[in-house]
């Protein structure tokens, strides 16, 4: 089965907002996305606002047919809007108002009791919960003890790792996903991945035969404005598709 992907336009709203007014809009990003094949689209609404809005969230539930997937820190306001706009999925993210991006799994084994709250009001208002997780077998555990059907595992110490040139240590963390992967899936749990893939990284995610979904933004946008998002998100698919046929490089 070849992975889904979900489209995170989060940082079309970013240049937007260096400047003010409606433009580029995230809206007719998501439009794109959807006709290039993506498989759901994705948007982080975080506490300071920097790049998704209220309104974003509110059309993006009007306008896109695609299943939404809302990133959220574990706060009452964004329960409040999360149950209210009742997206399709809800992923739980660790957020702290310095950080450029999120810089890291959430602690769901050191967090039991705070979570529990969100997980179970979520699931009650038929969203489908997703916890943000490092590739790490107590996580997981602890994800399943708090009845959270899917696990977003963190790629993002992978990428780095590609990226820096360390393929030994790329190599290492790759294997705990694939492990993690592993655990989850025979645990039941829908396994997805992202953060910080691109073109040069992605196929050797995406060939770990658990993982469902792949959720990929910064890079797509950052790719978009050389090659246009269509033709990005396109090729991405491709990639994807690619890795579990055996033809990519």
């Amino acid at each position: 089965m070849i992975p889904r992907l979900g489209v995170n336009i989060d940082h079309v709203a970013t240049i937007r907002n260096a400047r003010g007014g409606d433009y580029p809009d995230p809206v007719k990003a998501a439009q794109i996305a959807a006709k290039a094949g993506a498989d759901g689209i994705t948007a982080h609404l975080r506490e300071d606002r920097r790049h998704i809005t209220d309104l974003d969230i509110k059309r993006l539930g009007q306008e896109i047919d695609l299943p939404l997937n809302l990133e959220m820190a574990a706060t009452d306001e964004m329960l409040a809007i999360a149950l209210n706009a009742a997206p399709h999925a809800a992923c739980i993210v660790p957020e702290k108002r310095e950080e450029r991006t999120t810089e890291g799994g959430l602690d769901v084994a050191g967090q039991h009791n705070h979570l529990a709250h969100f997980v179970r009001a979520l699931k009650e208002n038929g969203t489908r919960v997703s916890l943000f997780i490092e590739p790490v077998q107590a996580q997981l555990e602890a994800a399943l003890v708090l009845g959270a059907p899917v696990v977003e595992l963190h790629t993002g110490a992978y990428a780095d790792a590609c990226n820096a040139g360390q393929h030994g240590e790329a190599k290492r963390i790759l294997d705990d996903l694939c492990a993690a992967a592993s655990f989850g899936m025979g645990e039941g749990l829908e396994i997805h991945a992202g953060h910080g893939l691109t073109f040069d990284t992605v196929a050797p995610v995406a060939a770990i035969k658990p993982v469902r979904e792949l959720n990929i933004g910064h890079f797509l946008v950052s790719e978009a404005i050389f090659c246009g998002l269509f033709e990005t998100i396109t090729h991405m698919r491709k990639l994807i598709a690619q890795s579990r046929t055996g033809l990519a490089s």
